[in-house]
């Protein structure tokens, strides 16, 4: 049996408030959501409140070993990764929640007050149309920073270079692997799984090498969206930022934004990349998932949802191989 996990409590987190504010801590809210680190809503003793990012094995429900940087798509978690993030974004002048205090692994972000894209897209689309707007020209700064090679900004930035030859041999190498590990778990997987493989082979094949690598957040969902009272938007879960095919950013952004991608579309994107990269991310979001519900991930209802949507899109590809 898995032991239980141990969140923290106001006890543990009134040191990294004082040191981050100067304030007293009144109470603490375990934020939902996360599976690679614990977010915690402060509210102090001025009616104020802030937001700590805290990483420690009880808030990963990955369970993942240590991230290899040299993978774009490793574990990307850690204060490390955040606070070198962080300066990139704030150099390319991109909104995230403003940095309060950095230290002992732990962050303090401000807290924005305006709630996410993915409520407001859901509670008033008038005014959501408007932060979209903001969203795409802010995705616009952000994918206009290229690197000399693609993988994680904490590599890059530093010099280093990928395992990986190109950005579409790591996709397609990571798909490979999606398939296997799908097909024993799932036998509509199994019964498709040499089709599966097969169409990942062949859209890999179409695709002409590049060697443009723009800056992307690479999970950008609604979600990973917070506004400001103005409806400005900011963009958290930012630990993943790395260098990669701009279109790796774009199949997320359809998947995930559904109908509202159009006010985030973007001309002249590789139509080969896309239909690669579609397929590859159906079987990423099967396989990640299933992998989280293996261990004590409480959210089981929505992964299992979440895998189950992706399989089925990811079968229902195959028809063009037909």
């Amino acid at each position: 049996m898995t032991a239980a996990r141990k969140h923290l409590t106001r006890d543990d987190l009134a040191p990294l408030a004082r040191a981050a504010t100067g304030r007293t801590l009144a109470t603490v809210t375990r934020l939902r959501g996360g599976s690679k680190k614990g977010a915690y809503r402060l509210a102090l003793d001025d009616d104020t409140t802030a937001v700590a990012y805290v990483w420690s094995p009880d808030e990963d429900y990955w369970d993942a070993d240590p991230p290899d940087l040299r993978d774009p798509f490793s574990h990307g978690t850690g204060f490390d990764l955040f606070t070198a993030v962080y300066d990139r974004l704030t150099a390319a002048g991109v909104r995230t929640p403003r940095l309060l205090y950095a230290g002992d692994g732990q962050v303090v972000v401000e807290d924005m007050a305006g709630g996410s894209l993915e409520e407001t897209l859901r509670r008033d689309p008038p005014t959501a149309r408007a932060s979209l707007d903001l969203l795409a020209a802010q995705l616009g700064r952000l994918h206009a920073h290229e690197g000399p090679t693609f993988g994680k900004v904490a590599l890059v930035d530093n010099g280093g270079t990928p395992s990986a030859g190109s950005c579409e041999q790591r996709v397609t190498e990571g798909a490979l692997r999606d398939i296997e590990e799908i097909a024993v778990r799932d036998p509509r997987a199994a019964a498709a799984r040499d089709q599966l493989t097969d169409a990942v082979r062949a859209l890999a094949t179409a695709v002409r090498p590049r060697t443009r690598y723009s800056l992307i957040h690479g999970e950008l969902g609604p979600d990973h969206v917070l506004l400001t009272p103005d409806g400005y938007p900011a963009l958290i879960d930012i630990e993943g930022l790395l260098y990669f095919d701009v279109e790796w950013e774009h199949v997320f952004l359809r998947l995930r934004f559904q109908e509202h991608y159009e006010a985030l579309r973007v001309p002249d994107l590789d139509e080969d990349r896309l239909r690669l990269y579609r397929l590859a991310m159906h079987l990423s979001l099967v396989a990640g998932p299933l992998r989280l519900l293996d261990g004590d991930f409480p959210d089981r209802v929505t992964f299992r949802e979440i895998a189950e949507y992706n399989l089925r899109q990811a079968l229902s590809l195959l028809s063009a191989f037909s």
